[in-house]
């Protein structure tokens, strides 16, 4: 299995209190307790709101994980270039934009994330709900790389997603119990008949402000719905668009 959403708290590193909200610790550990017997040899740690910009927290961890684990970050809209290339020897592979959970200029975004794909070849992902994604057709019409989070956490932009997805946007096959879709097997069969290659699985652990956090039974949920491509869903997609997929699966 390559994890491709886990959120790493240490609590050697601040937090900043994000809509009322402060998340316990969550360490590799603790990750690595939970996920025994997946086996589980690679993933990426996604920087959550209440971490804003701090990349002392993701570099630790991606220090102490290993070459098969990249990172995924927040940044500040000045960051210059060579923060950027620091992050990207370190391992991270991609910045995300949280709509759920903060105000983002649509211009900044923009310049951002294509100058983080210019530099160092990262995509773009964003934390949204499904129904806001046609409204954000102008800055995906200009990123040459987007995954979108959490199965787009809806089921009344699904039509646009499929839309995305048709043009080589990938999905994060994660946070089931985050969303409001009633039928998460269904959503992935979808998904899934549109591009093979689009869903990657991960555990969204530890699943902070989540409904319900990931139970092992997700995986059987992707199993049914994917068939013979499970293996790719559950490392390979997510391999792949990391640029994992070299020999020994190092990032």
């Amino acid at each position: 299995m390559f994890d491709a959403h886990v959120h790493i708290i240490d609590p050697r590193f601040p937090v900043v209190e994000n809509h009322g909200y402060l998340p316990e610790p969550f360490t590799i550990a603790d990750y690595r307790a939970r996920t025994e017997g997946f086996g589980v040899d690679g993933g990426a740690v996604v920087t959550a709101s209440y971490q804003g910009t701090d990349q002392n927290y993701l570099k630790a961890a991606l220090a102490e994980l290993g070459p098969s684990w990249v990172g995924v970050t927040q940044m500040e809209p000045d960051a210059t270039d060579e923060s950027i290339l620091e992050l990207d020897r370190a391992g991270v592979r991609a910045v995300r934009f949280n709509l759920r959970r903060s105000a983002t200029d649509v211009k900044l975004l923009t310049k951002q994330a294509l100058r983080a794909y210019e530099l160092a070849g990262w995509h773009a992902e964003f934390y949204v709900d499904a129904t806001l994604l046609l409204s954000l057709e102008p800055v995906f019409a200009k990123l040459p790389a987007v995954c979108i989070d959490h199965l787009g956490m809806s089921t009344r932009g699904l039509p646009y997603l499929l839309d995305l997805v048709d043009r080589g946007v990938r999905v994060k096959a994660t946070g089931f119990g985050r969303t409001t879709i009633e039928n998460v097997g269904d959503v992935l069969r979808k998904i899934h008949a549109v591009n093979p290659e689009a869903l990657m699985f991960g555990t969204d652990l530890p699943g902070s402000r989540s409904r319900r956090v990931f139970q092992d039974s997700d995986i059987d949920i992707v199993a049914d719905a994917v068939g013979d491509d499970f293996d790719a869903v559950m490392g390979g997609n997510a391999r792949a668009w990391y640029r994992c997929d070299t020999p020994g699966g190092t990032c």
